[in-house]
Parts: structure tokens; sequence; C-alpha cells
């Protein structure tokens, strides 16, 4: 069983508008939580950060932030921020379940169901816009 109380440690990842940043965004989780001796959640925080990064490459026009935060000794938060203050259906409320047929729409499904938790905050400010972020610990 983890231990409840969490290590000190988090970062963040400025990331331009840019279609190489899922990738820039998986190599750093991966990166960040083999440093920290965090290999049990590595897969699935790849997996979550990928594609928020994703979601803010497709669905913003600006540039996006990871950020890593340890929750536990083996429980990572993964949170990216983008301009678009727009609250996605997977994360604001009803599930979006997209058509067989669809080419796109899987991925914040694909979030919740990896997650163990998620959720959403809207921003105003300097760093208008959303931040989504998701949770993961070993197992999932």
């Amino acid at each position: 069983m983890g231990s409840t109380v969490a290590p000190s440690w988090a970062y963040t990842l400025q990331l331009p508008h840019d279609p190489r940043a899922a990738g820039i965004a998986r190599s750093t989780v991966r990166a960040v939580l083999r440093s920290h001796g965090m290999p049990e959640p590595a897969d699935t925080a790849e997996l979550l950060a990928s594609e928020l990064v994703s979601n803010a490459y497709r669905h913003s026009y600006g540039p996006c932030a990871l950020r890593l935060r340890a929750m536990a000794a083996d429980r990572v938060r993964v949170g990216v921020w983008d301009t678009n203050p727009a609250i996605p259906a997977p994360f604001g409320g009803e599930p979006a379940v997209p058509a067989p047929d669809a080419e796109d729409g899987r991925g914040l499904v694909l979030v919740r169901l990896c997650a163990e938790r998620y959720g959403s905050y809207r921003l105003d400010g300097a760093h208008a816009g959303k931040l989504l972020w998701a949770e993961c610990g070993p197992g999932r």
C-alpha cells in the first residue's frame, strides 16, 4: 500500500502550440517519474499527459502547460492548462460517447477511463483558459 504523505515535488513544462508537444510531454513524464522512483504509474501517466496535451493542441490556438505533481509516494497528478476556457463534455458533466465510426473524440474518454480521479477548472486572469487534470497510481 502506498504512502498517504505526498512527496513535495511538482514540475511545469511550458509547451508551444506544436503537434510535437504530446510526444515531448510523454518523454518528460517518463523521465520525471523514473527520476523520482515512480515506475508504476509511468505508462498511465504518459497516456494521460499525451491525451490531455493533444486535446489542448486540437482545441486551442495558444501555448499549453503540463504540470506533474506528486500526490503520494506512488501517485501522480497530470494537469494541462490551455487557452480555451471551454470545459469539454467528458470533464464538464455528461460523458461524451463518440459515434462508432467517428475518427476522433475518444482521447478524453480514455483519460476518464484510465484515471483514478479527474477534474477541471476554468481560469481567469493572466492565465485565462482551463486546466484539465487526472490522477493515477500503481495498477492503473
